[in-house]
């Protein structure tokens, strides 16, 4: 049965117009930051239990990956109720809770909305399977007959982001459309049913007193008249920018202005952020107009290799494209879908952002301190991924049979390597999982980890957790960071970015060289130390260094 509970307050230490126009948003992944009840899952109580370091870590919000009840075909993105806390996250009690106790500490509370697909175990379509062929719930996913003499080839030749035909037959002959796992059919959003019921889902939440949505698959809820053949054999990415058929078609900013009006109806500024792979930013920046959603994450930048040239290009590129819509620019380097930063640089680039191998551990650690603060000095809001804040490294020698991600059992799509990025962080130095719980993780963590858990970290001021406080408490402070919309490029030796703010100047040294600048100020925070010598400053290699003006 499901329980209606009051909405709890909204942060009251923050009064700031336009939240989330410079926040920084930290994402939780549930299953993997803290077991409250020794089940070797982590849960929603947690999480509340750790509200209390996000607040001193500095974050302005927290994202939470899906909590609904599922089978758990897709670590919770296959939904089958959205309504619903699944039994191994809590209850909606223990939902409410949460928010309650965030929004106490000045924290706000994002969750995520899975609008592209269900779960096959969805009421809808376990009836839509029952009731066959032209019955009124098939209408509401993507049910066709199939192509040859007896309707056995799928109706197209689309292929699912996960490997294979996106297309399954069921019993009676019909095919259905999921362009992830069989699992997750896809919704078909040109049903009115279907809209109604995300824009009452959307209203309990909001009821429930959450700060925005996270929106999964943003790009893919409409899908192109006929569902024609693409006509190509390569295999399709959803980490990619190729134009697609059932990718970002222009018929989902009617779906987005819709969301907006009714977020715009609540006090306390909610908001709605896209999970939109585009072609181009430009794309991207469709979905933030005005009268759409507030903030769509910036893919271009998280796939930019640790190179001075590119990097200036990408943010160039992602400021302008933001600017005539007035929505912020936003930034982000890791998530639950891609290999972890300290990682990726720490490998040869160009191998894109799911890696099978460790890399130099010492170099990438180094370049992602640096890509941090990189990122936390521009204008507009950052999203940090848990556990980057320990330096966290993907685990990427986990043994086939502990791996959960879906893509990773079938045929090529995705990788499917998506485990590494997604095992339990440590918050101690000991015990059966270093603090995440007293039953062990769900995936197994390296031994290597109880020196990188918040324990170890904690107090030490070459950390980098301790780097990560640091910033995030001067970015608070200094006003020549987050907010804004643009940065002015300084003269700069190659390898180097130099960008001047109000009263604040940054430079990352993307070489493997030291690099002698004119000091443009005083050191306000470097992740890596430099000694101001005779006006001038030997630029340590892999190194970004905040200076006052």
């Amino acid at each position: 049965m499901t329980q209606h509970l009051a909405a709890p307050d909204h942060p009251s230490s923050d009064t700031r117009t336009g939240w989330w126009r410079d926040a920084v948003i930290y994402q939780v992944y549930p299953r993997s930051f803290a077991d409250a009840n020794g089940d070797g899952m982590g849960d929603l109580e947690g999480v509340r239990s750790r509200l209390p370091y996000l607040e001193e870590l500095g974050v302005d919000a927290v994202w939470l990956s899906p909590f609904y009840a599922s089978p758990q075909a897709d670590a919770g993105y296959d939904v089958a109720d959205y309504r619903a806390i699944d039994p191994m996250f809590g209850t909606l009690l223990d939902a409410d809770a949460l928010i309650r106790d965030a929004h106490e500490l000045g924290l706000r509370i994002i969750v995520d909305l899975v609008p592209n697909h269900s779960s096959d175990q969805h009421e809808w379509f376990k009836r839509a399977l029952k009731e066959g062929p032209g019955s009124p719930l098939r209408a509401r996913y993507h049910f066709r007959p199939g192509k040859g003499e007896n309707g056995e080839l799928p109706p197209n030749d689309w292929e699912s982001i996960f490997g294979g035909p996106a297309w399954t037959r069921v019993a009676d002959g019909e095919w259905y459309l999921h362009l992830f796992a069989p699992e997750q059919p896809d919704f078909n959003w040109e049903h009115p049913a279907v809209a109604d019921e995300f824009r009452s889902i959307l209203r309990f939440w909001l009821d429930m007193g959450v700060d925005g949505f996270r929106v999964d698959v943003a790009h893919g809820l409409v899908k192109a008249a006929g569902l024609p053949d693409i006509g190509g054999s390569d295999q399709l990415k959803l980490l990619g920018n190729d134009v697609m058929p059932f990718f970002d078609q222009d018929g989902v900013h009617e779906i987005y202005r819709s969301w907006r009006a009714i977020l715009d109806e609540y006090d306390g500024e909610r908001i709605a952020v896209a999970e939109a792979w585009t072609p181009t930013v430009e794309r991207t920046a469709d979905y933030v107009r005005p009268d759409e959603l507030h903030q769509a994450f910036n893919f271009q930048y998280l796939g930019t290799h640790w190179d001075a040239a590119e990097l200036r290009e990408v943010i160039d590129v992602s400021l302008a494209a933001m600017r005539p819509v007035g929505a912020p620019a936003t930034w982000v380097l890791s998530n639950h879908d891609v290999t972890r930063h300290a990682t990726r640089f720490g490998n040869p680039a160009g191998l894109g952002t799911q890696l099978r191998e460790p890399g130099d551990r010492e170099l990438g650690l180094r370049r992602a301190r640096a890509a941090t603060l990189l990122m936390l000095a521009l204008p507009g809001s950052a999203y940090v991924y848990q556990g980057e804040e320990l330096g966290l490294p993907d685990v990427t020698d986990l043994p086939d049979e502990v791996r959960q991600d879906p893509s990773f059992f079938r045929a090529e799509g995705q990788d499917g390597f998506r485990d590494g990025c997604r095992v339990p962080i440590p918050w101690t130095r000991e015990g059966s999982s270093y603090g995440f719980g007293s039953g062990g993780s769900w995936l197994p963590q390296p031994s290597s980890w109880a020196e990188l858990s918040v324990e170890a970290q904690t107090g030490d001021p070459g950390s980098t957790l301790e780097l990560y406080r640091a910033a995030l408490a001067t970015r608070r402070e200094h006003p020549g960071l987050g907010a804004g919309s643009d940065v002015t490029w300084l003269d700069a030796p190659e390898g180097v970015l130099a960008f001047a703010r109000d009263g604040f100047v940054c430079t990352a040294n993307t070489t493997g060289e030291a690099v002698r600048i004119p000091a443009p100020g005083r050191v306000l925070l470097a992740g890596t130390p430099v000694t101001v010598t005779d006006g001038a400053v030997d630029l340590p290699a892999d190194s970004t260094v905040w200076w006052t003006v």
